[in-house]
């Protein structure tokens, strides 16, 4: 069995220790390092190649989101996922856009963080239905540079064919694949297929950076006209 290999960030040294506890339990999780701050992070991962990365987004004196932006810009990046005491705030947002693979709340039950540690090295998102759409509505009322963003993020859809972006706008409206199977008549093969070819055009980490995109593109609002 192949164990998914993990490394810890954060500044708060009994968070990291009930992590490593919590996920040390698991037959198929392997603890590989811990960090309390982000400037730790890329020589560690560099020396232990860690699968995933809980990263914790509040540290002194480089933050998680900073951290991740730079984890993610790299070829062999592991995937990222953001620890937080808040479902949507702007700095999760953030590190989404960065291209973290999802977030866990620091409460959560030590079996669902564990099962997250699982989706994520796996390749699946840390997201519910329900909290993609709640970033949806906290990205909504982000007050930044929305003519802009929106322009951008047009220019860069406008390289999906029609069956791609009807995808695309139902990954942005919280679907999972089977769903999205059944509301657009095709399998759950063929939704993965055309969400791997969109990863591919837009040059994205994540379904997670495909339904900000939508978003930020304006497609789900067009879903929304009568």
């Amino acid at each position: 069995m192949t164990r998914i290999r993990v490394l810890l960030v954060d500044d708060d040294p009994l968070v990291r220790a009930g992590l490593s506890l919590m996920l040390g339990g698991a037959d198929d999780i392997e603890i590989v390092g811990e960090a309390a701050d982000g400037a730790e992070v890329t020589a560690l991962v560099d020396r232990t190649r860690p699968d995933v990365v809980l990263m914790d987004i509040r540290m002194p004196s480089v933050d998680g989101l900073t951290a991740t932006e730079t984890l993610r810009g790299r070829e062999d990046a592991p995937q990222v996922v953001v620890l937080t005491t808040f479902h949507a705030d702007d700095q999760v947002l953030r590190a989404l856009r960065a291209g973290a693979a999802g977030f866990v709340l620091k409460d959560t039950p030590p079996a669902e963080i564990v099962a997250a540690v699982r989706r994520v090295a796996a390749g699946d998102p840390v997201l519910s239905p329900a909290v993609t759409r709640q970033l949806m509505a906290h990205a909504a009322g982000d007050p930044g540079p929305v003519g802009i963003r929106r322009s951008r993020a047009r220019d860069r859809v406008a390289a999906l064919n029609e069956r791609e972006r009807e995808v695309a706008v139902a990954v942005g409206r919280g679907l999972a694949n089977a769903e999205i199977a059944a509301e657009l008549y095709m399998s759950v093969a063929t939704v993965k297929t055309h969400v791997s070819r969109i990863l591919a055009k837009l040059d994205l980490n994540n379904r997670v950076q495909i339904a900000l995109l939508a978003h930020d593109a304006g497609l789900l609002e067009e879903t929304d006209t009568p």
